[in-house]
């Protein structure tokens, strides 16, 4: 029972130590950074890969809905079919 409890805090504590790093992002000595994307004058830098684009994340839409509208008919609104069984 002791040996599980302290593997157990062990592991937990690996796991904290690993989510405090706050260094900026280096490439790997002997890799290449990213390739220049078609188009491009530079390769984007490590800030601009971690920055989501406007199509990831659009932004929301607070139109209020301020009256009831009547759906329209849709014809494939259909009821299920049943199998021959």
């Amino acid at each position: 029972m002791k040996t599980r409890t302290l593997a157990g805090l062990s592991m937990i504590a690996l796991a904290l130590a690993g989510c405090g790093g706050r260094q900026p992002l280096k490439p790997v000595t002997g890799q290449n950074v990213a390739a220049v994307p078609t188009g491009a004058a530079t390769a984007p830098t490590s800030t601009e890969l971690m920055t989501p684009s406007i199509q990831a994340r659009p932004q929301r839409n607070v139109e209020l809905l301020t009256q009831s509208r009547q759906r329209a008919d849709d014809p494939f609104d259909l009821p299920p079919e049943k199998r021959p069984q």
